[in-house]
């Protein structure tokens, strides 16, 4: 027996109430070597920068080894798109990727469930975010 075929709009009729919020996950990965990336790792911050002051990144960071300590290169970025071809455009013009110190790899991904909490002291300043 086949398993049943599941769409998103089963997905989007049983998480109804949630968040619902469409995002993109572009995983990335070295093609040759750390060389190459941290040759581009000034232009990758910058550009990364940029898509967050656009409001385009949710979320960005490296991958450690299983030691949590060790990094091979490998990273994640969330991104909000108008679409699966709009993301790639997004991730392809990244100098990580434009320049071929690394390849993508992208994921449409909705977002339903979890907490974020971020706390503001307006009489110090201080913040976190957890």
């Amino acid at each position: 027996m086949s398993e049943p075929k599941i769409t998103k709009d089963d997905i989007l009729a049983a998480s109804k109430g949630m968040l619902q919020m469409q995002l993109y996950v572009v995983s990335t990965t070295p093609t040759a070597g750390l060389g190459p990336v941290m040759e581009n790792l000034e232009a990758h911050l910058a550009f990364q920068v940029s898509l967050e002051e656009r409001g385009i990144m949710v979320g960005a960071g490296p991958h450690w080894e299983d030691d949590e300590h060790t990094w091979s290169g490998d990273g994640m970025v969330i991104i909000r798109a108008d679409s699966l071809a709009h993301a790639h455009e997004i991730a392809a013009s990244e100098p990580m990727h434009s320049s071929g110190a690394r390849s993508f790899a992208i994921r449409p991904w909705l977002l339903n469930e979890g907490r974020l909490t971020i706390t503001v002291d307006f009489s110090t300043g201080r913040h976190s975010v957890s």
